[in-house]
């Protein structure tokens, strides 16, 4: 079966003295839903390693070893809480820019691909918990749990949908096979086929 990775968010339990990698099994099973393996990429992977080429070779060999055919960034705390979380997920979008490996961006994942090429961030309301529908190329209803929206595109990146407020909630790369979702295609109720079809579509491109 092909494999996908997908990052995870962190967790500290400071009364544990533990640091936690953790990926929403909702995750896994809509990547297995979709006929993919998800293989989730741990954060400690470059602890006490500060040479950034060090850290190139230790991810491409970590890469050789699983030879995944696409990556997802799963969603989470906002991008700054974790550095060690922004400084695994920025690897794996250079080596996939490298490789024109594609790359699903959920919700923090999307935020991530905009404003790591000088795209911006603004904070929002009323899309915590909620649902809203889509306009522009995507139309449908969605879920929404996040409070930090695109307010601003790189170039090299067009957009797919807006929320009916105006704000930014899918992007597609122009040149690269990538892509950002701001909801979470594994937080619906059932599936939804056109999510499935998206994804399948996006990652039969590396195959």
């Amino acid at each position: 079966m092909t494999l996908i990775v997908i990052t995870q968010s962190v967790r500290v339990c400071k009364e544990r003295r533990s640091r936690l990698d953790l990926v929403d099994q909702q995750l896994t099973h809509f990547v297995q839903y979709c006929g993919y393996l998800p293989v989730p990429i741990p954060n400690s992977l470059f602890f006490q390693i500060d040479d950034s080429n060090l850290r190139k070779i230790r991810l491409e060999a970590w890469l050789k070893n699983i030879s995944p055919l696409g990556i997802i960034l799963s969603g989470g705390a906002n991008i700054g809480c974790y550095p060690d979380r922004d400084l695994t997920e920025n690897m794996l979008l250079d080596y996939a820019e490298r490789k024109k490996m594609p790359v699903l961006g959920i919700c923090r994942g999307m935020q991530l691909m905009a404003s790591r090429e000088k795209g911006a961030l603004h904070e929002i309301s009323g899309h915590v918990k909620s649902r809203h529908s889509l306009k522009g190329k995507i139309k449908r209803k969605v879920n929404s749990f996040h409070n930090f929206s695109v307010k601003s595109l790189p170039e090299n990146f067009e957009v797919l949908a807006r929320s009916m407020d105006g704000e930014i909630e899918a992007i597609k790369h122009q040149d690269l096979p990538m892509e950002g979702w701001m909801w979470h295609p594994e937080r619906e109720e059932g599936f939804v086929l056109q999510d499935v079809k998206r994804l399948k579509k996006l990652f039969s491109i590396g195959s």
